[in-house]
């Protein structure tokens, strides 16, 4: 294992291919790959790899030169698309430039003079947007114009390289009529103003308002009223609350005893259109009925409703917003690719950041009916013979071939330990026949000695 994505081996049977600049075809398992300035797949020496060169989809194993072509890109403007609390934002650049690739930060200040509507800072990867708190964008394009003219005055007066920016709201109606102020337009509270209802003091005892619904819709003059039916144990008080021409209706049954609340809607009303009060219970309101004569006064006069108003807030500081696939376009090379790899099956697939994952090639390897008459061609190469047979084209994995293992390396076929066993012992022998002639020639030089 070398973790090195184009160092592959083959799991199996099989050869890979390579050519050199002469045309002569070597075979080998030495899976040493690289990519030249030319997007040539070659080996370690320089040699071309073979196999299918570009879309492999349906075709045969082959032997041509594996060159990585990456299509052409055509030219694009930077744009966005997010969608903040159900609505969908949509910012574009005008320039088809790489430069548009920018993020934009949208926040709200209460420091900006009256009369200046945004200040922006550029920075090296993203454009931060402060909107004035106070100041009313009457429609989406007066908030554009003050964004680029903003941009223009951080840029030294110099349009930005992206070009100009343009913001699109879907629903438009995201963008009320009447406008929106700098806070709105930024702020992320998207929880609504919850209307309120007054209700007198003392005029129906210990009821008193609690809250209003999401979607209460009652604004103005109101009339409250509550009266006391049915007999013993099934008593109730009914009160209605009638609001924006309305009427909101909710009873306390006698075995409510406790101080509770208690939920009036209108009949037919949204879920979110209600109106709910504070009660000291059933007995409480019956001991104040008698109090008050046996009767609640209604009211019809000084008491006033007002409605729930959804939030107007857009929400643009909650996330920073990235232009993305901006670019002049024109030709690519395998330097616009961001990885390159090799499957199992060969196939030679790269990501582009435009056009995504891309298959360039594919690796084929060959067979022989008797690899061992292959013939030596140093460097870890062979070339065929009559011994060997023809090679056979196949797509790894298949036809009796091995499958790729990418990353990977064929280690050498030699085993170290036992070279290394067979050295000694030559070694040793080496030792004993130097000695065997030191011997001979003492021997020797004792007899003529002897003679003498």
């Amino acid at each position: 294992m070398t973790d090195n994505g184009m160092d592959v081996a083959i799991a199996g049977e099989g050869f890979f291919q390579v050519q050199d600049g002469d045309g002569n075809t070597f075979y080998t398992r030495a899976g040493m790959l690289n990519i030249d300035s030319a997007g040539n797949l070659v080996d370690l020496n320089g040699n071309f790899v073979l196999g299918v060169s570009g879309n492999p989809l349906g075709k045969e194993p082959g032997a041509d030169r594996i060159q990585l072509s990456v299509p052409a890109v055509e030219p694009a403007a930077a744009s966005a698309t997010e969608k903040i609390n159900d609505v969908e934002y949509l910012i574009k650049a005008s320039n088809l430039s790489k430069d548009g690739n920018v993020a934009f930060n949208f926040t709200s200040d209460s420091t900006l003079p009256l009369g200046q509507a945004a200040s922006a800072e550029i920075t090296s990867t993203g454009i931060n947007i402060k909107l004035n708190k106070n100041m009313t964008f009457n429609t989406i394009n007066d908030l554009n114009n003050a964004v680029n003219d903003a941009i223009l005055q951080a840029n030294n007066g110099e349009e930005h390289p992206g070009g100009k920016f343009t913001m699109e709201a879907k629903p438009a109606t995201a963008f009320p009529a009447g406008g929106l102020t700098g806070d709105e337009i930024a702020s992320k509270n998207f929880a609504p103003t919850l209307g309120s209802v007054d209700i007198p003091a003392n005029t129906f005892g210990s009821i008193s308002f609690k809250e209003a619904g999401t979607q209460f819709a009652g604004e103005g003059a109101t009339t409250m009223d509550m009266t006391k039916s049915g007999t013993s144990p099934n008593q109730i008080f009914t009160m209605n609350i009638t609001a924006g021409g309305k009427q909101y209706t909710g009873t306390i049954p006698e075995n409510a005893t406790e101080a509770g609340t208690l939920k009036l809607s209108p009949v037919g009303g949204e879920p979110g259109d209600f109106i709910i009060v504070n009660h000291g219970g059933f007995s409480a309101l019956d001991t104040e009925l008698t109090t008050a004569g046996g009767t609640f006064a209604t009211v019809t006069a000084g008491t006033d409703s007002v409605k729930t108003v959804a939030s107007k807030a857009l929400g643009l500081s909650s996330k920073p917003i990235k232009l993305q696939n901006g670019t002049a376009g024109g030709p690519q090379t395998v330097a616009d690719l961001s990885s390159v790899g090799i499957g199992p099956d060969g196939m030679l697939e790269a990501i582009h950041p435009v056009h995504g994952r891309l298959q360039l090639g594919r690796i084929d390897v060959v067979t022989f009916e008797n690899s061992q008459g292959l013939q030596q061609a140093g460097n870890t190469y062979f070339t065929a013979s009559a011994n060997s047979g023809t090679a056979r084209y196949n797509q790894p994995g298949s036809g009796g071939a091995g499958g790729l293992a990418s990353g990977s390396l064929e280690m050498s076929n030699v085993d170290l330990s036992r070279e290394f066993s067979d050295m000694i012992t030559t070694q040793r022998g080496f030792q004993a026949n130097s000695r065997i002639i030191t011997v001979s020639d003492e021997m020797l030089t004792e007899l003529v000695n002897l003679k003498r």
